[in-house]
């Protein structure tokens, strides 16, 4: 819902910072035009990454295709860098060879007030849902943004927040140049709003790409793993346990246990499957993976 939101709130900014720009001159609001555009396409990226990454597993993709939101995430970051921050940065730097005077300043000035409204209600409409699902999850809100599995998420979160920071750049730049008088103010603005989106495509980069290689999670969601394997009344010991993200709130969990009791080695491969099943009923586990424990490991600690 927050990626539908976020495209609608860019696509309608683009326009008016677009047209803003072609009246005023604007080197600044042209860099927030581009800005815009480029993340209303990356937002497009993001809806087609949730779509592939809901498909339902196949033998040809025993795990899922939970990664698959992570490597469309990774196209988006990348658009974000190649097309938002360098033709910003481009764009200033012709204003400074180049400078021209900027007109109609309200004009400029009405459009990134109206801008950072609708800017401020997608942020707004992302953060709740990002306080829900960390909630949910009982962890903290900045920290799930941030090293959470869902990367759609994270990715509108920081574009909005960027976008937010890139329109006060703008505004100062535009004042600037209307106090001073000298246009290299509102190229400078330009350029800072481009390194502001290298910076921020660089953060989603590289957590994409941790996600893509196999990223265990934080040490808080592997206690409460293990808390929940100990409960199990079946389970008498744990004494190892791996867990992976395949995909946003999807683990992978492998673990070696100790079972209660001591039956045949028929009975206990049954009563492993039917545990491993057990555990996959729970929401945020794709696939579990139970093996036997050696009678001298050490019971891992919580």
């Amino acid at each position: 819902m927050a990626v539908v939101i976020a495209f609608v709130a860019n696509v309608l900014v683009a326009i008016a910072k677009t047209a803003a720009a072609g009246v005023t001159g604007s080197a600044a609001l042209a860099a927030e035009a581009i800005h815009s555009w480029a993340d209303a396409g990356n937002e497009v990226f993001l809806l087609i990454a949730d779509r592939r990454g809901r498909r339902e597993r196949d033998e040809a993709h025993p795990l899922g295709y939970g990664r698959d939101v992570y490597v469309w995430s990774l196209f988006a970051a990348v658009g974000v860098f190649t097309v938002g921050a360098v033709l910003s940065v481009v764009h200033g730097i012709q204003g400074l060879l180049e400078p021209e005077p900027v007109a109609s300043y309200p004009i400029g000035y009405l459009v990134l007030g109206v801008a950072f409204l609708i800017e401020g209600g997608s942020l707004v409409q992302s953060v709740r849902q990002a306080r829900r699902e960390a909630g949910q999850r009982r962890r903290e809100t900045l920290e799930y943004v941030v090293n959470g599995s869902n990367t759609t998420l994270r990715a509108v979160v920081a574009e909005d927040s960027a976008a937010l920071v890139g329109l006060l750049i703008a505004a100062l730049a535009l004042f600037a140049h209307q106090v001073t008088g000298a246009p290299a103010w509102d190229a400078a603005g330009s350029i800072a709003i481009g390194l502001l989106l290298g910076v921020t495509a660089l953060l989603l980069i590289d957590r994409n790409r941790r996600f893509i290689v196999g990223m265990s999670p934080p040490a808080e969601v592997r206690r409460r793993a293990l808390e929940r394997l100990r409960a199990h009344p079946g389970i008498e010991r744990v004494t190892a346990l791996h867990l992976e993200y395949v995909g946003p709130g999807a683990l992978f969990v492998v673990a070696a246990v100790d079972l209660v009791g001591d039956d045949r080695e028929d009975s206990v491969a049954a009563r492993l499957r039917a545990i491993e099943h057990q555990l996959e009923s729970a929401p945020a586990i794709r696939t579990a993976v139970l093996t036997l424990a050696v009678s001298d490991e050490p019971d891992l600690e919580a």
